[in-house]
């Protein structure tokens, strides 16, 4: 074996910018995802944006902490070219309420299929007796992304139900693919870029990552939801179920009340059924979706909770579903 070979395809420099390049992709993501969680309204996107945060901060500080073994600074990060820094603004950008399939398509069709390739390369060609450590970050990092993409394309599948969103989707992708491109991927080498997905709309499978996602139908015990906040939750539900909003406010906080209980006013009460549907931990808050239904008339409602001195209260409330239209 030649000494070419024994040093595998990277030197030191290059693999300590390669890892630069790679933290600030997995930093910028992280900051994107955090942000857009208060952003998003459905529930289950909202969820599975929190959980990938979390991956993409230990992603990069793995990065980080590798830096130092390669004689350069801990933790730093830079982008390839402007070219990169100008996709990242671009994927950042759709920060509207409504314009969660052009975030999930963004992170899950484009940016995390492309590090998954990128990482897969650069895995590939790292010599296996000098750099155990990149590699052990790499087959971490490979794994975390592809199961990411299989839960962000479920996710995303459920929104392209609708004619708009798969629209919306397809010419936002085309535009990032485009952005991605020009810059020539992230480590601005070409290396990743034409990274095979799903075909829009195509059923993914999802096995092994059920823990970032939540159903959007079935009912919910209120014995799972954590806590002391299962009890309050029932005798909200059953408040708002029956028009009942003198009961309904004393669980809502002061500052938003008026606000919440317009809300529940376009729900047009009482209804004979109600449920739990959904439920998750998103920082300090529980996120709820509340479902009611009377004949042929349908309502989903997404509520914040948070814990105060006093007990659970009710910070935010929005109307996501009407049949028929409210």
């Amino acid at each position: 074996m030649g000494a070419h070979r024994l040093a595998g395809r990277f030197s030191v420099e290059v693999s300590a910018t390669l890892i630069r390049h790679y933290r600030y992709a997995e930093e910028r993501l992280m900051r994107t995802m955090a942000g857009w969680i208060a952003l998003t309204p459905e529930l289950p996107a909202k969820l599975v944006f929190g959980r990938h945060v979390w991956d993409c901060a230990q992603h990069a500080d793995l990065w980080g902490r590798r830096l130092p073994e390669l004689r350069a600074p801990a933790h730093g990060s830079e982008p390839a070219n402007d070219g990169v820094v100008r996709f990242m603004d671009l994927l950042e950008s759709r920060e509207a309420y409504h314009a969660t399939a052009e975030r999930l398509t963004g992170v899950y069709r484009v940016l995390k299929p492309h590090l998954a390739a990128t990482y897969a390369r650069h895995l590939a060609d790292a010599n296996p007796v000098y750099e155990p450590p990149t590699r052990r970050i790499l087959e971490r990092c490979l794994a975390d992304e592809r199961a990411h993409v299989a839960a962000g394309l479920t996710v995303l599948g459920r929104l392209l139900e609708d004619p708009g969103c798969r629209a919306r989707a397809l010419e936002w992708e085309a535009t990032l693919r485009g952005a991605l491109r020009a810059a020539r991927g992230v480590t601005g080498t070409g290396d990743g870029l034409g990274a095979e997905v799903e075909p829009l709309g195509a059923e993914v499978d999802a096995t092994g990552v059920a823990g970032d996602l939540v159903g959007r139908g079935a009912a919910v015990d209120s014995r799972d939801v954590a806590g002391d906040l299962g009890p309050v939750l029932d005798a909200h539900r059953r408040a708002v179920a029956a028009g009942d909003w003198t009961l309904a406010a004393s669980h809502i906080v002061e500052p938003v009340r008026a606000r919440v209980l317009a809300e529940y006013a376009r729900l047009d009460p009482p209804f004979d059924g109600s449920g739990i549907v959904a439920h998750a931990k998103v920082g300090q808050f529980r996120v709820v979706k509340l479902r009611f239904s009377q004949g042929h008339r349908l309502a989903v409602v997404q509520l914040q909770w948070r814990r105060f001195d006093d007990g659970w209260r009710v910070v935010a409330a929005e109307l996501v579903r009407a049949e028929p239209p409210a």
